[in-house]
């Protein structure tokens, strides 16, 4: 063999080496928050349980260290009100400044009914209220959810959103991420994704265009929260999770946060109660379940 096929053959080999090791990423894990929502155990008199709640979760993040947080919004009760987002900002500022924190805009942030005026105002103190970031092999979207669930005050600003997705989604598509992942308040769906309309979820005539288009690019999970209930259910394998409320539950359900861990063929995610916190986060996969042997 010349030494120029020699050469070949070694970086050949190099190359196949070097392709195993991108191809074989390590898992790694992010919290969700949802709905911290500062003024809502006392209807807006104060926010002391709500801050309780929420600094006692952000202690839980800084010792867990996730890769990233993500909040999917209702940050505040009463939209617009200083001291409540003061409050909100106070207590968020204290996560680690290693670990990324990415907020999405609520219902109760930018009003039921969002306007020109109030998403400026959100955008103003929090930032974009749709963007994308990004992990080895995962793409995040965070989408305005309350645009797409009530535009009539607000249908360039849904336009806009729906423009800026169909772009992003077709680049996190051709860069073949292991996952795409959308992340925002409404949930689309909480039981199947032809149920009727209610308060709790994006209404069917605009749920079924998006999730169309979520199919196309290969996103299979979509986070989400404003239920202040837990509540997972699939169409096909598009998997809508919903997470309970760092603030104040409903319906005898109890306060706590999601932790998903991302592995290259899953996410795998558990709700925690604020009673039942994790003493860390362990990646080991579960034994598999032994079949039992059938008698003949």
């Amino acid at each position: 063999m010349t030494v120029k096929r020699l050469r070949l053959f070694f970086a050949a080999i190099a190359a196949t080496l070097a392709f195993g090791r991108a191809t074989a990423a390590e898992p790694f894990f992010f919290i969700q928050l949802s709905d911290p929502q500062m003024g809502m155990f006392s209807d807006n008199k104060d926010f002391g349980q709500d801050a309780a709640n929420f600094e006692f979760v952000v202690a839980a993040i800084n010792r867990l260290r996730p890769a990233f947080v993500v909040i999917t919004g209702d940050l505040v009760n009463k939209g617009g009100d200083i001291a409540q987002i003061a409050e909100y900002r106070r207590i968020v500022g204290k996560i680690d400044a290693a670990i990324p924190v990415h907020n999405a805009a609520g219902n109760h942030d930018v009003q039921n009914v969002p306007t020109p005026a109030t998403l400026d105002a959100y955008r103003k103190i929090f930032g974009p209220d749709h963007y994308s970031f990004r992990l080895p092999g995962f793409v995040g979207l965070v989408l305005n959810s309350t645009v797409i669930h009530s535009p009539n005050q607000c249908s360039d600003a849904l336009a806009a959103q729906e423009q800026w997705l169909h772009a992003e989604l077709a680049k996190a598509k051709a860069e073949h991420p292991r996952h795409i992942v959308v992340f925002q308040h409404h949930p689309w769906f909480l039981k199947t994704a032809d149920e009727a309309d209610l308060y709790f979820n994006i209404p069917l005539a605009r749920r079924a265009t998006y999730l169309g288009l979520f199919r196309d690019a290969g996103v299979r999970f979509l986070f989400s929260g404003h239920y202040h209930r837990n509540a997972e259910a699939s169409d096909g394998e598009l998997v809508n999770i919903t997470t309970g409320p760092v603030g104040k539950p409903l319906d005898g359900a109890k306060s706590g946060f999601r932790v998903g861990i991302v592995r290259d063929d899953r996410i795998e995610h558990r709700y925690y109660e604020l009673g039942d916190l994790p003493v860390s986060i362990e990646f080991d996969p579960a034994p598999p379940v032994k079949k039992k042997a059938v008698s003949r």
